[in-house]
């Protein structure tokens, strides 16, 4: 049985679009979105992009982005939309089977119980004295030598603190390098450093 005109332009189209697909492993560094957003940070990314990291993998004939999109488009791109969608709304969407639809919906539970939380108030460093307070308080009057640091951000808020090391009841060791590494890595815009001398 000969298969008619339309019916053999139309698998040639199938073919032609399977065939020109380029699967995401393939696509420039950073057009992934995982990898753009190591990159550029999540600002960078669109609602989609980010989607898709959490949907993970997509089907033989959809990647995680062609899936997010869909999503995204069916809530007319509007994030609020979006946030109504349950599990049984998800499951709808090709791609989208119980595992996904769960860490989705795991994802908005996370950030309605982060709105929902109280704000903790950072202290501000805005003397040697409030410092010495902070450092007291760490390590008080141990019997043995420690080496902390606080983090700060631009209005002097503590972001962090951090023990950089443990010694005997003589000293402690301090390898600057380790110090500077753990303020780039906190974005810290500056630094306290404490040292308890037995």
């Amino acid at each position: 049985m000969k298969k008619s005109f339309m019916d053999s332009q139309s698998s040639l189209q199938n073919a032609s679009t399977y065939e020109n697909r380029i699967p995401m492993q393939f696509w420039a560094e950073d057009d992934i979105p995982i990898e753009k957003l190591l990159l550029k940070g999540t600002a960078s990314l669109s609602d989609a992009e980010l989607l898709s990291i959490l949907i993970g993998s997509g089907t033989p004939q959809e990647n995680a982005l062609d899936i997010a999109q869909k999503i995204m488009a069916s809530c007319q791109n509007n994030l609020c939309e979006f946030w109504k969608l349950g599990i049984s709304d998800l499951q709808k969407v090709k791609g989208i089977g119980k595992q996904r639809a769960c860490q989705i919906a795991s994802m908005f539970a996370l950030s309605r119980r982060r709105n929902a939380a109280e704000v903790v108030v950072k202290p501000k460093i805005s003397s040697s004295r409030d410092a010495y307070t902070v450092f007291y308080s760490l390590i008080g009057e141990l019997p043995y030598e420690e080496f902390w640091m606080l983090l700060l951000n631009r209005a002097n808020k503590i972001m962090k603190t951090v023990k950089v090391s443990e010694g005997g009841i003589s000293g402690t060791v301090v390898d600057p390098k380790k110090i500077f590494f753990i303020a780039l890595e906190n974005h810290a815009s500056s630094l306290i450093l404490g040292h308890y001398v037995k």
